[in-house]
This record gives C-alpha cells, sequence and structure tokens, in this order.
C-alpha cells in the first residue's frame, strides 16, 4: 500500500472530504494530488470526476441566506432548509448505494451521494458557513452535529436532512445524560469515518465485480488497522477471486489462527486442506 496515502489519511492538517477524494483517486485509478488543499477553492480543481465548482456556489449561496439573520438557531435552521430543500440534498435511506454515489463531485452533481460522503459534504458546507461541525455516531450511524452555540446543537442524519429531538436522542443513547449537543456525545475522527466509507465502497465494487478495486479498499484499510483477522480474511477472498492463491491462503491461514472458534475459520480450516498451493497466479 502507497505509504503516502496512508500518511496523508492519517494527517490531522486535511479535513475528511479532503482525505475522501485521496481515497477516490487511488481506488479508481486516478493520480493521488500530492499538494496541500487547504480550502474549497483548491478542492474543487482536484475531484477525479468531475468539477467540485458546484461545492464553493453551493457555499455561497447558503451564506447570503444566512447573512442578515441574527438568531444562531435561527441561522442554523435557515441554512438546513435551504440546503436539504432549495439545494436538493434531501434524500432516503438506501440498504446499498451505486458506484457513483462513492464519487465526490459525480455525487454531489447528481445529488446521489453514500452516507459518509454526504456527510462530509454537508459538515463541509456548514463549516463554511460559519459554524462549528463534526461527525457523531449515534446508534446505528454516524451523524452530523452543527453547533449553534455554547447550549445548543442540532443533531441530524446527513441523507435524510432529519435531526433528533432530546427523547429520540435518549432512546438511542441510554447512558447518554445532558444536551444532545454535550461533549459527553464524543467526535468521530476521521479514521472510523474512512474506515466506513472503504467498508461500503468495497462491498458496492464486489457487486460490481471490481475486485481489484475492491483490494486497494481493503489495503487501505489494513494500512490504517494492521493485522485486523477479519480484513484479512476479506482480503484473502478477493485474492482468491483474482487467481492468487497463495497470498489468498495465507491470508485466510491467519484468520485461522487468530479466530479459531469464528464458524468461518472453521469451515476455511477444511477448504484450505483442498486448495493446491502449486498452481497459483502470482501479482
Amino acid at each position: 500500500m502507497n505509504e503516502l496515502l496512508i500518511s496523508e489519511i492519517k494527517s490531522e492538517d486535511k479535513e475528511l472530504l479532503q482525505k475522501l477524494i485521496l481515497i477516490e483517486e487511488a481506488v479508481f485509478g486516478e493520480q493521488v494530488h500530492q499538494q496541500s488543499r487547504s480550502s474549497v477553492q483548491e478542492l474543487a480543481t482536484s475531484s477525479t470526476d468531475a468539477s467540485l465548482d458546484v461545492l464553493e456556489t453551493i457555499i455561497d449561496q447558503c451564506v447570503a441566506v444566512i447573512n442578515e439573520i441574527e438568531s444562531p438557531l435561527e441561522r442554523a435552521e435557515c441554512l438546513l432548509n435551504e440546503l436539504y430543500f432549495q439545494h436538493l440534498f434531501i434524500d432516503y435511506a438506501q440498504a446499498s448505494w451505486p458506484l457513483s454515489a462513492y464519487h465526490i463531485a459525480k455525487g454531489l452533481k447528481q445529488r446521489l451521494m453514500s452516507p459518509i460522503v454526504k456527510a462530509a459534504i454537508v459538515a463541509e458546507i456548514i463549516t463554511a458557513c460559519g459554524f462549528d461541525t463534526d461527525l457523531v455516531f449515534v446508534p446505528n450511524k454516524i451523524m452530523v452535529r452543527l453547533c449553534c452555540d455554547e447550549q445548543y446543537a442540532i443533531i441530524f442524519d446527513a441523507v435524510t436532512g432529519e435531526s433528533l429531538d432530546w427523547t429520540e436522542l435518549d432512546h438511542r443513547l441510554d447512558d447518554l445524560s445532558g444536551d444532545p449537543g454535550d461533549d459527553n456525545l464524543k467526535s468521530v475522527n476521521d479514521k472510523i469515518a474512512i474506515v466506513e466509507y472503504l467498508i461500503s465502497l468495497k462491498s458496492a465494487l464486489i457487486r460490481e465485480q471490481a475486485f481489484d478495486k475492491a483490494l486497494t479498499c481493503i489495503d487501505i484499510i489494513l494500512g490504517l488497522n494492521p493485522d485486523d483477522p477479519i480484513l484479512r480474511r476479506d482480503r484473502g477472498f478477493l485474492l482468491h477471486q483474482l487467481d492468487c492463491f497463495k497470498v489468498a491462503v495465507d491470508d485466510y491461514r491467519y484468520f485461522v489462527e487468530q479466530c479459531p472458534q469464528d464458524p468461518a475459520a472453521k469451515i476455511l480450516k477444511i477448504q484450505l486442506e483442498k486448495i493446491d498451493v502449486q498452481n497459483n497466479t502470482f501479482h
């Protein structure tokens, strides 16, 4: 795996959206831009499928709409209304997403974005409009938190735009006390969001039988979580599909050794005995 890419993904100097663009470039075979991207204008020239100029346009229009509103809460509500209704960000949850939803610029242009892509874009827009924004995990999904001020925050689903009231949040987080904007609801770090994105993208690529690109996703995740036995098993499956039998066997064996009680490990242990590692295709 490209050590520079992993270093860029781990960097605290880049926003989540910038990191997703780097991953998109790596997975879909585009050249990775190594220069710093510290502004929306720079992001607009770096996407792989289309221009992100539309992102800057959306931000400018949202800023203009909320500019004269003094109340932070009213400004936040007006911003979300502008974004989800006027700019057609409103959508519905899907069990699976098409590959185009994982491309940053293409997904934005089509208004069809997978959850993490949309969360990153929405957070970028809201932050550019002057609010503190982060991602939080509310079982069973990652959501966006918009901090109106020190006392109040709006927590909402990036895909649908639907916000949670305290009663609903209380039901979903039994051990949480205080206001939804309280620090007890910890921010999701970029690594967790990126792994979520890559796992979902990997599944979409496997559905399309793009096993080489799915393998790149797994390799990036392993660069962040080395020697994870479940990921090694998944990589073994993809290598097997690509006829890299010997390397696949190594990953399968690692999984069996690390997770001997896993039902899948017991099945794999039997299958490993049947694999003829003498007839391999080495990649």
